[in-house]
């Protein structure tokens, strides 16, 4: 936890998210990391997190506090909330490395043309012709979607590996010269995604209308 306070309860100095004197529950951290106890990393351990999760939804579960009082009754239900935010944030690589390079300062809005390859630019106006031809009735266009849509899952997954190896040098050295890297892979991953799920839309629209 941060700094610590004051306990709303009993006036003791407090560092956790319980008095350790009379055991209130305290104001939730804001902090995602915070809240779980664990320290700002990128790379997580994915079974430790849905440990604390587990645990901590346990001790915060609304129905322990029926009989607090009023305010400690208000602490588990924002706890509640920003625990269930926590997890869905920080179990997601994408979302953990997008909620860190906010708490830093990192614009995460979308560049759909920058960060990505050249030469995949360049398939693009090929691909957007296919998809062109496929919704005007071609199947010979088919093949060729099926084959992008393939290769854009394995962009993909070579990124999503870059990733997660950006973590571990983040977490080692704490550069936001390797934050700034992060975002870029990123937006190649959100670019290419969105590519991927165009042509797998126009495919799966294409089937249903020949049902």
């Amino acid at each position: 936890m941060g700094a610590a306070t004051v306990c709303w309860q009993c006036g003791q100095p407090v560092g956790g998210l319980f008095c350790e004197a009379c055991t209130a529950l305290q104001v939730p951290p804001a902090d995602y990391y915070e809240l779980f106890g664990i320290p700002p990393r990128l790379a997580l351990d994915s079974a430790d997190l849905e440990k604390r999760f587990y645990a901590l939804s346990r001790r915060l579960h609304p129905d322990l506090f029926t009989r607090k009082p009023e305010q400690e009754r208000g602490y588990s239900l924002d706890a509640a909330a920003v625990l269930n935010d926590a997890h869905r944030v920080l179990r997601d690589p994408v979302t953990r490395a997008e909620y860190v390079l906010r708490k830093h300062g990192f614009d995460i809005g979308e560049q759909r043309s920058k960060d990505v390859p050249p030469e995949l630019l360049e398939e693009v106006f090929e691909l957007n012709m296919a998809l062109e031809e496929l919704r005007s009735g071609d199947e010979d266009a088919r093949p060729q979607l099926e084959s992008a849509r393939d290769k854009f899952h394995v962009l993909r997954d070579e990124i999503d590996d870059a990733i997660e190896k950006k973590f571990l040098r983040y977490d080692a050295d704490g550069a936001r010269a390797t934050l700034a890297e992060i975002r870029g892979l990123l937006n190649r991953r959100r670019y290419i995604q969105n590519l991927a799920r165009e042509v797998e839309k126009e495919l799966t629209a294409d089937v249903h209308v020949s049902d």
